[in-house]
């Protein structure tokens, strides 16, 4: 007995529209496969803020030389009263500077790496990326008598590599959702009136303590103020990321940099 299958002209229509919609969505699931986090949950990111209601906020300082800003800083910071801050250290200008890592420790303040070579590690080979990390990790881990496990990688420059091995070796990549352009010197008031109007609960904000920042100590004071008249309170990274789930952001191929190239209104 022969048997006809007859199909609906609709059906057959639908099911033809259906398979190419399967067939394009895993065309581009493929195609963007590095991009997308949400099939990749593992998929290391680096930290530029925390998703939370609290108003917490986590002043931060990069250092990798001079021996002139950190101390004043430091007064800044204490007369303030604020207890919980967080310094990224270079290697090398730690082993120079031992006596202000240990004003830092001292103080109380979460002591993180800033690297060893002050370099692009975007630009290294992946071996030479891991020695960079090991090197500063075993350098300040001896200095401080604790192992760091914050990283900010120097000139902010990182890509998806240098995630990785920073992941390998148990770090955590350290950005920023606000940067006080001090680096820049743009000027006391600006500085203040960046950090304070883009601050944001569960924010991470960038600023320096090396020797080519000249107003940081100045503006500082005036940010503290504003900021705790708006109700926040200083923590360091690793309280503010113990606070909530990570607020990571998916990193393309693609460096990025902490001197990136500025319009006019982002000096504002």
């Amino acid at each position: 007995m022969n048997v006809f299958y007859v199909l609906n002209g609709r059906k057959l229509k639908r099911y033809f529209l259906i398979a190419i919609a399967v067939v394009f969505s895993i065309g581009i699931i493929y195609a963007e496969r590095d991009n997308i986090t949400v099939f990749s949950p593992q998929q290391p990111a680096a930290i530029y803020s925390v998703p939370t209601e609290k108003k917490l906020v986590a002043l931060t300082f990069d250092i990798s030389w001079g021996d002139k800003r950190t101390e004043p800083i430091l007064n800044v910071l204490k007369e303030k009263n604020v207890t919980q801050a967080t310094f990224f250290l270079s290697s090398p200008w730690s082993q120079s500077h031992p006596e202000i890592v240990k004003k830092i420790q001292q103080a109380g303040y979460e002591i993180g790496s800033h690297g060893h070579k002050h370099d692009n590690y975007s630009k290294l080979s992946d071996e030479e990326i891991r020695k960079q990390i090991t090197t500063a990790h075993n350098i300040l881990s001896e200095m401080v008598g604790k192992q760091p496990n914050l990283i900010r990688l120097p000139n902010g420059d990182f890509d998806k590599r240098v995630l990785r091995i920073a992941e390998e070796l148990q770090y955590k990549v350290i950005q920023w959702d606000t940067d006080s352009l001090d680096w820049m010197n743009i000027g006391t008031d600006k500085i203040i009136n960046r950090v304070v109007s883009r601050a944001h609960p569960g924010d991470i904000i960038l600023f320096h303590a090396s020797d080519s920042v000249k107003q940081t100590h100045e503006a500082l004071p005036v940010v503290i103020d504003q900021l705790r008249a708006k109700g926040y309170e200083f923590v360091s990274v690793s309280e503010l990321i113990a606070q909530t789930e990570i607020d990571g952001k998916a990193v393309q191929d693609k460096t990025t940099s902490t001197f990136p190239q500025l319009d006019a209104a982002a000096l504002e």
